[in-house]
């Protein structure tokens, strides 16, 4: 609880860290990019040492932005994947206009599963032909607000994922889905994590990050990908009180 507490409304800002870090990978000659720019296959030989940078907006839009803004003092690009209840789509064109990567964060299984109280893993799978069709008009309208095709989305894990143990990215488990959506890849997709050395995750403290800090990883793997959420990075009293209250709310209806 007191780690919570801290993590939550106590914890300095993190966010001087975060381009400390921007600024050593790029002297350690570290190319910093998004997922769909890791995608695009580079000329036979010439792949620079990678970090792929992915922030996975759970909450926050003010850090957000400032995570953002860091990025483009330093040159880096990144994948940014909103969530229906992050979405901002000033924000996120800002982002596609910059070079980087605006994209879904998803989460019809753990929605669809709350909102008509569904507890059985397999009474969720018969629904999955409705669910696949939310997610798809979920991708339209959020392509129609950005003004731009996506290409990679982004599994969201929510507590109901973890009581029904069922992912979110079973939704993709579908062929002639991705390719009526035009999805290239889900950022947990096999076919893209084995192309990292390494895949890191930030966490709250006092871990801080899983399985190393990237600092340590510099120098050490040639091939990055580092998974960072807003909340992480810096405190907002307002949203993550909001945010605490809509899971104890939604975890008691449910």
């Amino acid at each position: 609880m007191f780690r919570r507490l801290y993590s939550d409304y106590l914890m300095p800002s993190r966010l001087p860290e975060y381009e400390a870090l921007l600024r050593e990978a790029t002297e350690r000659g570290y190319a910093q990019v998004s997922v769909r720019e890791f995608l695009r296959p580079p000329p036979p030989g010439t792949r620079a040492p990678t970090i792929v940078h992915r922030h996975d907006i759970d909450s926050d839009l003010r850090t957000t932005a400032k995570l953002f803004a860091r990025e483009v003092r330093r040159g880096v690009r990144s994948s940014f994947y909103f969530r229906l209840s992050t979405l901002d789509f000033g924000l996120m064109r800002d982002i596609e206009d910059y070079g980087s990567e605006a994209s879904y964060h998803f989460e019809e299984i753990a929605s669809f599963a709350k909102r008509h109280h569904l507890h059985d893993a397999a009474e969720v799978r018969r629904h999955l032909p409705a669910i696949r069709e939310e997610f798809a008009a979920n991708l339209r309208r959020i392509e129609d607000g950005l003004g731009s095709k996506i290409s990679t989305v982004a599994s969201h894990g929510d507590f109901a994922n973890r009581k029904l143990k069922l992912i979110n990215n079973e939704i993709l488990a579908d062929s002639s889905l991705r390719a009526r959506c035009g999805i290239a890849c889900e950022t947990y997709d096999s076919a893209l994590l084995d192309k990292f050395d390494l895949y890191i995750s930030d966490r709250p403290p006092p871990l801080l990050y899983h399985p190393l800090s990237p600092h340590a990883a510099l120098g050490r793997y040639h091939s990055i990908c580092l998974l960072t959420h807003p909340v992480q990075w810096e405190t907002n009293w307002r949203e993550n009180t909001r945010c605490n209250l809509r899971r104890l709310i939604e975890g008691l209806t449910w």
